[in-house]
């Protein structure tokens, strides 16, 4: 048994920031108390007395630190298959544990793409022994992500696929999209979109406008998002799919998500961390660690999408972890690889926004942990009795300059190279058991 005292317990169903202890056994969290524990000793006697021996009871000090709930993160690139060479479940599942992420949801993006039993089960079988934290995966919902042919859901389903998505492959004949949510739905299954009109979209760098005219990159604009959440919200209207929006960017698209859930369809909305903390201006003089997808928006657009997670609008903050090797970065800006790690970043990158006083930390758990373990049906991302000790440990205010190579990502295409963060991550428990720290 563990004993996690004098912390600053974060409980994102509450919206409670209180300071106690935290009671683990056999993986489980067993006992919330509201404060600390002050006299050990008579700790110890009673624990005795009710159990037999304290031999196994360990008590570990937070020195009021905040404990929270793991974070699960949605929209995690593990390059195996492959691409090992950029990313492994080991060095993915070693970078979330050095982040507080205590689950990593796969996305199928790989090479080939996760859209048969076969391929699912390797993958879950390289992740049960390489990862340190828990790994779920998501399958494609069409058969080499080509938009063509839907996969078995069924099947995937059985071989334990958490959600279905093309990832940044939208379909776009709506005709299969129609047929492929139409199934999901007769199975209860989740899928999970990249809104974007595949047209406007296709080759863009950065987001139109006067940077990047001035850049001469080619653009996109941000209504190219709200087009294709009209066609996907319209699509949901007609099936009554389950649907989540990997990431909402644009403050155009808002009152399109705010309508759907008015109208009571089964819609929830995700942002990236990097589009919550950078805007446009931080490509700058064409820094390819900065490019990213969809294109970083303007400093309005990033405002918007961080009051509509403090309002609840946008349900879930995800790091969508994409490693690229140096080659594919070290490229004219045009031609580089869109994506950035994130898992190890998340955490100090989200806590930027608590220290501007934009969002509190209840509320940066609550789209961290709780609601998407919620989208998914699990019983973590809770700070309560029953539920899995999937726990992080960490101080908020404390600083370092990032230095990207320390990174436990084999890919080390991180945005915040050389930037002050405030926050570190002191301990992380998968199911009772320290993986970090």
């Amino acid at each position: 048994m563990t004993v996690l005292n004098n912390a600053r317990l974060i409980d994102p169903e509450s919206g409670t920031e209180t300071l106690g202890a935290v009671r683990i056994r056999a993986g489980k969290i067993t006992e919330i108390l509201i404060q600390p524990i002050e006299n050990i000793d008579m700790f110890r006697t009673r624990n005795r007395d009710k159990e037999g021996s304290d031999s196994a009871l360990e008590i570990l000090d937070c020195g009021g630190r905040y404990l929270a709930p793991g974070i699960v993160d949605i929209g995690v690139k593990v390059s195996e298959p492959g691409e090992r060479h950029k990313e492994s479940f080991r060095s993915a599942g070693l970078a979330a544990a050095a982040g507080g992420v205590t689950t990593m949801v796969t996305r199928p993006d790989t090479s080939p793409a996760i859209d048969n039993p076969e391929l699912l089960e390797f993958v879950t079988r390289r992740a049960a022994a390489a990862a340190a934290v828990n790994v779920l995966h998501m399958s494609a919902l069409t058969r080499n992500r080509a938009g063509r042919e839907m996969v078995e859901i069924g099947f995937m389903l059985d071989a334990g696929a958490v959600a279905f998505t093309d990832c940044d492959h939208v379909i776009e004949d709506t005709k299969v999209a129609s047929r492929c949510l139409t199934y999901a739905r007769s199975l209860g299954a989740l899928v999970i979109a990249h809104p974007q009109d595949p047209g406007l979209s296709r080759g863009a760098a950065a987001t139109s406008g006067k940077f990047a005219s001035l850049r001469g990159l080619p653009q996109v604009s941000p209504m190219a998002e709200r087009m294709g959440l009209d066609r996907d919200l319209a699509l949901v209207e007609m099936t009554g799919v389950r649907y989540h929006a990997d990431q909402i960017t644009s403050a155009r698209s808002l009152p399109r998500l705010e309508r759907a859930k008015a109208n009571g369809l089964d819609v929830t909305a995700g942002v990236s961390i990097h589009h919550l903390t950078l805007n446009e201006l931080d490509v700058g003089d064409y820094r390819t660690f900065f490019k990213v997808k969809p294109p970083l928006r303007s400093e309005d657009d990033r405002m918007a999408m961080v009051e509509a997670v403090a309002s609840g609008l946008i349900d879930i903050i995800s790091s969508m972890h994409t490693p690229q090797d140096e080659e594919s970065k070290r490229l004219p800006f045009e031609e580089a690889a869109s994506g950035a790690v994130a898992l190890e970043t998340l955490l100090p990158a989200a806590l930027r926004l608590y220290h501007a006083e934009a969002l509190t930390l209840p509320q940066l758990f609550r789209a961290l942990s709780l609601n998407p373990a919620r989208r998914l049906g699990l019983s973590a991302g809770r700070l309560a009795v029953g539920a899995p000790a999937d726990l992080v440990l960490f101080d908020a205010d404390a600083p370092f300059v990032l230095d990207r190579f320390t990174l436990h990502s084999k890919s080390k295409n991180t945005p915040f190279d050389g930037q002050r963060l405030q926050g570190k991550v002191l301990g992380t428990w998968v199911a009772g058991r320290r993986v970090f720290g």
